[in-house]
């Protein structure tokens, strides 16, 4: 588990195909490893991934055919930049949400302007996340914890303040680039308790009937 309070931005310095798979190299820059021991989780853009070697700047983790199909590692790059988080532990201050690190899809920036001193993004969902994305909710962006500003289908809005922007990689998000979405577990879960008996069903889904025979909806 994470707070999505991102520690430090790292680099890909290698990536190694592995039998399908692929294995990467990061730097951590200023990221605190000194607690850090082997089998650790660390957030990658969001992405939980486990530490399967480590340096006093580096770590190296496995990245499955799964992550890679859902995640945008898949089209990173030696040289990339990503935002790095450590798993939480009892003391840590929960100054986000909490975030799972499993990436639900991924997003394109579709806007980006000047908001005061802040800057804004649009951002386009997967049209199957738009259920899970609430005006003033929580969502995950490249595993930073993000309020939703405004929702209109399956985009949205956020405003990133200026600490944000230099201590993560949105500083150089453009229009276009492809970004890491976990929206809030708390709605991934109502919906699968919104389906009762329903939810041992294969392929069961939340109707309008679901809906109204739960209370949710008029009679």
């Amino acid at each position: 588990m994470f707070t999505g309070i991102i520690l430090a931005v790292g680099k890909i310095t290698a990536m190694t195909p592995r039998g399908g798979d692929m294995r990467l190299t990061i730097h951590t820059g200023k990221l605190p490893l000194a607690d850090t021991n082997l089998g650790d989780s660390i957030a990658v853009n969001g992405v939980c991934l486990t530490a399967v070697e480590l340096g006093h700047d580096y770590f190296v983790a496995d990245v499955s055919n799964e992550t890679l199909s859902r995640t945008s590692l898949a089209t990173a790059q030696i040289g990339s930049p990503v935002n790095l988080e450590l798993a939480l532990t009892p003391t840590t201050r929960l100054g986000g949400h909490i975030v799972s690190g499993h990436v639900d899809g991924v997003g394109t920036i579709i806007d980006k302007k000047n908001d005061g001193r802040s800057i804004r993004f649009s951002v386009q969902a997967p049209d199957e996340l738009a259920k899970y994305i609430a005006q003033k909710g929580s969502i995950c962006i490249n595993g930073i914890s993000l309020t939703v500003n405004n929702v209109n289908g399956a985009s949205f809005d956020i405003n990133i303040v200026p600490h944000t922007l230099k201590e993560t990689t949105l500083n150089d998000a453009t229009i276009g680039t492809k970004v890491n979405l976990e929206v809030d577990i708390l709605a991934r879960y109502m919906e699968r308790l919104m389906k009762g008996e329903a939810a041992a069903k294969p392929c069961s889904a939340v109707t309008m009937e679901l809906l109204q025979n739960s209370g949710f909806l008029a009679q």
